[in-house]
């Protein structure tokens, strides 16, 4: 048998991971597991402050390099500059692509579906599928020039199946009322259709690119609506975003190296019944 160190297949020591969305639920906790695990870090958000504050706590914490990038990852000219902006800093081995919104009104993005506004659809539309496009072109393609690469876009369960409608009866989010909109399961549906084929597309340059689905994150939802979301669950709860950082640092990682193309979902079993 061949001499391999299966633990050193997990080691991200020498490697750069961009993240975007880095400041958001997901986003905080995916950057902390990568740098855990030796990766220095690109942190992108909208904000430029915040992102800054981030790289600042996790080279305290983690003793690795960071920076920061501000960037609207919606707008292919601060795109731009933000593939080149890293690039400065140190060319990028992983891009986990985790940058959503729910655009400016939350009135609007979660109204029904009878009187949606084509405008907030498209505003959905430019950060959640095109801004994972523009930052998986830019950042990809100096991947996939330098032979090599590992990109992880998060898509959502509610891209792969349609929402129980009857768990958002008497649910809030913060104090209001909730639903999932037709717009974000679209969106995340795009993300898993892009990834596959990004993925056959840099294969041959040996770029890797997969999809993280997350379930349902608790984060602020009310108690009726946990409580009907976990009854649906086999596992019986809802996720805790540490739940997922596992599987974005084997998805990093080179323990991971012949997989590709693949949507890994973290949903406690939903997808399952």
């Amino acid at each position: 048998m061949p001499d391999i160190s299966f633990r050193r297949l997990f080691d991200l020591s020498g490697k750069t991971a961009l993240v975007t969305g880095a400041c958001g639920l997901l986003g905080r906790r995916f950057a902390a597991g990568l740098a855990e695990f030796g990766a220095a870090l690109v942190l992108v958000d909208l904000d430029a402050a915040r992102p800054a504050d981030l790289a600042a706590e996790m080279v305290q914490r983690y003793a690795i390099k960071a920076t920061s990038i501000a960037c609207d990852v919606a707008d292919p000219q601060s795109v731009r500059r933000m593939a080149e902006a890293a690039e400065h800093f140190a060319g990028v081995d992983i891009l986990l692509n985790n940058a959503a919104s729910k655009g400016g009104s939350l009135d609007a993005f979660f109204a029904p579906v009878e009187s949606f506004d084509l405008g907030t659809w498209r505003e959905i539309m430019s950060v959640n599928l095109d801004g994972v496009f523009l930052v998986a072109q830019a950042v990809g393609k100096k991947m996939a020039e330098r032979g090599r690469g590992s990109i992880i876009q998060t898509a959502s369960i509610y891209g792969l199946l349609a929402p129980d409608q009857r768990i958002y009866e008497g649910s809030e989010y913060n104090g209001r009322a909730i639903n999932t909109p037709a717009v974000y399961t679209a969106s995340k549906a795009g993300v898993i259709g892009l990834t596959r084929h990004l993925a056959t597309y840099w294969a041959a340059q040996g770029v890797r690119v997969n999809t993280l689905t997350p379930g349902g994150v608790a984060s602020g939802q009310n108690d009726e609506f946990n409580r009907r979301y976990s009854a649906r669950i086999p596992l019986g709860r809802m996720a805790e975003a540490d739940d997922l950082v596992g599987t974005a640092i084997f998805l990093a990682s080179d323990a991971s190296r012949y997989i590709t193309g693949q949507n890994i979902v973290v949903d406690g079993g939903l997808s399952a019944w």
